[in-house]
């Protein structure tokens, strides 16, 4: 009786050709849904259908939004918009509305040349409804225009009733979308709407269209809110302040024209700004209608516009002090605000869309603001004094504190290492330091970095892997030395209790290349400060900076002078390409380069792209969903000498996961 062989790739252990899985469809979101939404409740997957209504009567069309929690958990959105098409697709040759519930990157607000359906939209994902399709047990949609009708039913992503097209009837509305999803709560923590975040989110979308009725309907307590502002921004920010302001609240807009150099017609923001004594400030920013919870470029543009309007007034009136020296935050400090922006064609960190990466935005909203400002400012001198007393006295506050803590330290401490280039303040808030693969790149940063609030401190070659070094013997290493006496804080464990007082910096960032050995020192850094200063991640004062891989400088275009764009990986960079395209760039008249490492940029280029604080990526180091011990197990099994085994099994489990840079 002879064997039966096994085929290669059912072999236990075994890696081949049949052991990669080609994920098509919407099966990566149902695979990995945290990649591509929010997983704590299903209030996102509801909002990108929200988000849809609501850019449909940004463009212009549609007064009515209607939100529906129905008593068997579904939700519906209802909106009176132009109905999304239901034709065949002239290159797919399947109906428009399905492709919209089951493409991951098919939409009408890819097409943003002139005529586009949408010249204004939430983003360039392409991910939006697709995703509330995947993970509902149910959704239905019907899409009403020219007199007709169209149904179509999903179950988790795929057709389960085919397009149906029928006359409208009498009581049918003459045109709009209807979508009605049943999250499944399988793929979230909890299934359950939270109503503040909803009603927030509902009440924001009213403000920021005047006109446009908002409405929700709970069915359960037969509860309905409605929300209908005239007021627009300025009203919505009295409402929500909980101290009264200090001097009238600043209010202003301004958009590009087609004769715009820089700018596309349309782009730009409005704003209302009040600066308060007291009370918690109120914080909100929004681009093209999406809320931007993090943040992002254009609330830079903003603090970078309202900062040099007040710092002009201020030496223009000669009201400094002398020894005051005036930075952002003090303006900012007790700033509230809520921010529409409009941005062409936004790019967002992270698929939910919560913070604006794309860097025009700084001098788009800056380039309208600072000039109304200064102009408002000097039309009421009166009440410009008064602003200009409150952020002086915000500047006189911090330096009276950073002077407290230099003055803590000053018992002996170790000498600072000769290599650190410190900065000029002791504001603990504000000081960085950057710990920066290799000598040219430190020398690019210190020439490139603001000198008053960053520290560069350059690293020679490969840092130890520490994981398994005992404390007493860190020292032993000069690299490892410096950093603990520049930082200012003693090697610990988890269960230590530091002397945190001797801090030296509120920002203590890693900066590598963005290649492969660039990642290698980013994990060896990260192992040591995971293994022997962990608190401060527990802190918040660690980060990761994100360099660009790639430069793209595009030619002139019409009104449009020549471009550089950067790109922080192949996605980002296939993102600009496409942009350049559609912005009428001839094929390959752009040129690209990748950076082999920080080394090879400017200090301009590294302050513009890196070191800003406008402009830089700069990730936080946190433990994300892992306690303490389960992170240290992992860092055992990637970190540790004796871990071959378990490390080539995670490779095996995890290995498709990795986008790899050969």
């Amino acid at each position: 009786m002879t064997e039966k062989s096994v085929p290669a790739n059912l072999s236990p252990g075994s890696y081949s050709e049949g052991s990669i899985r080609v994920l098509k469809g919407l099966e990566p979101v149902k695979q990995r849904p945290g990649m591509y939404t929010r997983t704590d409740t299903p209030l996102h997957i509801i909002q990108e259908v929200l988000d849809n209504s609501a850019d449909e009567a940004l463009a212009g069309f549609g007064k009515k939004i209607r939100v529906t929690l129905h008593t068997d958990g579904s939700v519906s959105v209802d909106d009176d918009g132009r109905g999304i098409p239901f034709g065949m697709h002239p290159e797919e040759k399947a109906p428009v509305v399905e492709l919209v519930f089951t493409r991951l990157h098919a939409g009408g607000k890819f097409d943003k040349g002139k005529g586009g359906a949408y010249s204004f939209s939430g983003g360039l994902h392409g991910v939006g409804v697709s995703v509330t399709n995947a993970l509902s047990k149910r959704l239905e949609v019907a899409s009403y225009r020219e007199g007709m009708v169209a149904r179509l039913v999903f179950s988790g992503g795929d057709v389960i009733e085919k397009l149906q097209i029928v006359k409208a009837g009498e009581g049918d509305r003459k045109c709009g979308t209807s979508v009605r999803a049943w999250p499944d709560a399988k793929y979230f923590e909890s299934s359950v709407l939270p109503m503040a975040e909803l009603t927030h989110l509902l009440r924001s979308k009213a403000v920021l269209m005047p006109g446009v009725t908002v409405t929700l309907v709970v069915e359960k307590t037969k509860d309905t809110q409605t929300w209908l502002y005239k007021g627009g921004l300025r009203d919505y920010l009295m409402q929500t302040l909980t101290a009264d302001p200090v001097i009238p609240m600043f209010e202003g807009e301004g958009f590009a024209d087609s004769s715009h150099e820089t700018f596309a017609e349309g782009e730009g923001a409005s704003w209302v700004v009040a600066f308060t004594e007291d009370g918690q400030p109120v914080r909100e920013s929004y681009v093209n209608l999406i809320p931007t919870s993090a943040g992002g470029t254009h609330e830079s543009g903003l603090r970078d516009g309202l900062f040099n309007a007040v710092k002009s007034f201020i030496e223009l009136h000669s009201l400094l002090p002398k020894g005051v020296k005036l930075l952002p935050e003090d303006v900012f400090a007790r700033a509230s605000y809520v921010l529409s922006a409009k941005v062409l064609d936004p790019q967002f960190q992270g698929q939910i869309k919560e913070r604006l990466n794309s860097r025009d935005a700084v001098r788009l909203v800056s380039s309208f603001v600072r000039p109304t400002l200064e102009l408002w400012l000097n039309q009421h001198v009166d009440y410009g004094k008064k602003l200009a007393e409150l952020a002086i006295r915000a500047a006189q506050t911090r330096q009276k504190a950073g002077q407290k803590v230099e003055k803590r330290k000053g018992s002996g401490v170790a000498v600072l290492p000769g290599k650190l280039t410190d900065c000029e303040s002791k504001d603990l808030a504000n000081n960085e330091v950057f710990l920066v693969e290799g000598d040219s790149a430190g020398g690019s940063a210190k020439m490139g970095r603001d000198k008053q609030s960053q520290a560069i401190l350059p690293l020679r070659g490969k840092v130890l892997n520490t994981w398994e070094v005992e404390r007493d013997r860190l020292f032993a290493n000069n690299e490892i030395h410096d950093i603990a006496v520049a930082i200012g804080i003693d090697p610990h464990g988890p269960n230590d209790t530091p002397d945190m007082t001797g801090l030296r910096y509120g920002k203590v960032c890693i900066l590598s290349d963005a290649d492969v050995d660039g990642s290698h020192i980013q994990v060896l850094l990260l192992t040591l400060f995971f293994r022997h200063f962990p608190k401060l991640i527990e802190s918040g004062n660690l980060y990761v900076a994100r360099p660009p891989l790639y430069r793209v400088d595009a030619p002139a275009r019409g009104k449009k002078p020549a471009s550089k764009s950067y790109a922080l990986d192949e996605g980002e960079l296939t993102a600009i390409l496409d942009k350049l395209r559609k912005d009428g760039v001839r094929e390959n008249a752009w040129s690209i380069s990748r950076f082999k490492g920080l080394g090879e940029m400017s200090a301009e280029q590294l302050w513009e792209t890196t070191l800003n604080p406008d402009t830089r990526r700069l990730l936080p180091v946190q433990l994300g969903s892992l306690d303490f011990l389960q992170t240290e197990n992992l860092i055992t099994k990637l970190m540790g000498k004796g871990e071959a085994a378990a490390r080539r099994e995670l490779m095996e489990l995890h290995g498709d996961a990795v986008e790899i840079d050969i």
